[in-house]
């Protein structure tokens, strides 16, 4: 017997009673961007090379440890997307959207990263992210992290995370910073770990990150970055603390802040959890005002934040377990007796072109009422309409409310009425997580 192909570790399928929960997040979080005017922009999943390495870092643990890259047959060194601004900006650049113009675009979708799979933290995982290019102020800044805010509301999570943040400055100041931090690492490099001696001359400030206890105590005596930080970034910084107080937007300053990638400046943000053991970073983002041009575009401020979505799904169903995962239906359509299916059907799309919202599923394969009601059950139905030979040669159905037991006889021209009452405002489409 052959062996089974399986799927790549690492990289994994989302059956329906997942999905289900997936759809449902995902259009909260879209619904939220549009409501701040952002526009969708759909990226190819594959880049040049070069791309990441221009923009990441060539001396960040994404670019030297954990990019899927390959040379194809025309030569040409590819890799798959470890994140998704650097395709955004370079998307930008390339279609003239950036330069003298204000966009707020947002994108979704797979990104890939070689790295030991734990829970919330795949080889394939999803993302969704925000950019914003155009603009200068602190203003921005502040209206990304509302956004943001809104997304924890709209999910039922605002009280399970926090919001961290800090200044890193202007590139001058970053390198100003670099030099202290070798020095201070170099003095104390005997009680590095392998890790650290090698970022200590590649990208210093990366040992911030280390989850190294010891060496975390070592780095309370470490230069602290804010105190090399230029005038107009400290300016930037206080204003967006004042507008974040403004809004009543709760916020924990944390000087060892500096996220993963090479190309962030000034503000730098995170949203964290307890829920989730050690992946704890549920949303990251900060400005790259340099990136454009260092990608070949003109000059061009910007901010932006991404979340990966598998983590985001399983803080959501860590806070709330009883959320439904199965696909369920609004209304389930029951035949009682032979020859009726074609009536069924006819019904059933009748129904589907005046309430294209509603879910609406037919029963398949005849079978007793008792089996087609539990059918009707196991898809989550809220009512049955029951379809029977007398009921068809008069235009009637029957409406059964499988949530009271009470049902009724109602003319098949009036029950797209009837429904509309019982389903009116979204609540057949189940668009809230809180339903």
């Amino acid at each position: 017997m052959k062996k089974n192909i399986r799927a790549i570790r690492g990289m994994n399928d989302y059956l329906p009673e997942e999905t289900a929960c997936w759809q449902r997040v995902e259009k909260i979080l879209k619904n939220v961007l549009d409501s701040y005017g952002y526009s969708e922009i759909r990226l190819p999943i594959i880049e040049q090379t070069p791309l990441f390495q221009r923009a990441i870092g060539a001396v960040t643990d994404v670019v030297e440890k954990e990019m899927y890259t390959f040379t194809d047959r025309n030569g040409d060194n590819l890799s798959l997307r470890p994140e998704g601004t650097a395709g955004c900006v370079r998307a930008g650049i390339e279609h003239g959207l950036l330069y003298n113009q204000e966009k707020r675009l947002w994108y979704m979708g797979p990104m890939f990263r070689y790295e030991r799979p734990q829970k919330g933290r795949y080889r394939q995982f999803h993302q969704i992210g925000a950019e914003v290019f155009g603009q200068r102020g602190p203003d921005v800044d502040a209206e990304l992290i509302f956004l943001t805010a809104r997304w924890w509301r709209a999910l039922g999570i605002q009280k399970d995370v926090a919001l961290e943040l800090n200044s890193i400055g202007a590139m001058e100041a970053r390198a100003r910073y670099r030099e202290a931090m070798i020095i201070f690492l170099r003095q104390h490099e005997d009680r590095l770990d392998e890790d650290c001696r090698r970022r200590m001359h590649t990208n210093p400030m990366r040992v911030l990150d280390t989850k190294n206890p010891d060496i975390q105590a070592l780095l309370n005596d470490a230069p602290v970055l804010v105190n090399y930080c230029d005038n107009d970034s400290q300016a930037h910084f206080s204003r967006l603390c004042e507008l974040l107080n403004l809004a009543g937007i709760p916020y924990t300053i944390n000087p060892r802040l500096v996220r993963g990638l090479d190309y962030y400046n000034k503000t730098v943000f995170e949203w964290v959890t307890t829920r989730l053991g050690s992946q704890g970073t549920v949303c990251g983002g900060g400005r790259y005002d340099g990136l454009v041009e260092q990608l070949g575009g003109r000059a061009t401020p910007a901010v932006g934040c991404a979340m990966g979505i598998e983590r985001l799904i399983l803080l959501v169903q860590t806070v709330n377990p009883d959320i439904a995962a199965e696909t369920r239906a609004d209304v389930y359509l029951v035949a009682e007796g032979e020859g009726l299916q074609s009536e069924v059907l006819r019904l059933a799309e009748q129904l589907r072109d005046t309430q294209p919202s509603l879910r609406l599923m037919t029963n398949y394969g005849g079978g007793s009422f008792k089996k087609q009601f539990g059918r009707a059950d196991k898809h989550g139905a809220r009512i049955a309409l029951v379809l029977g030979e007398r009921e068809a040669a008069a235009g009637q159905v029957v409406v059964k409310d499988l949530a009271t037991g009470s049902q009724e006889i109602r003319a098949q021209n009036d029950v797209d009425t009837y429904l509309r009452s019982i389903f009116s405002s979204g609540k057949g489409y189940r668009e809230s997580l809180h339903r």
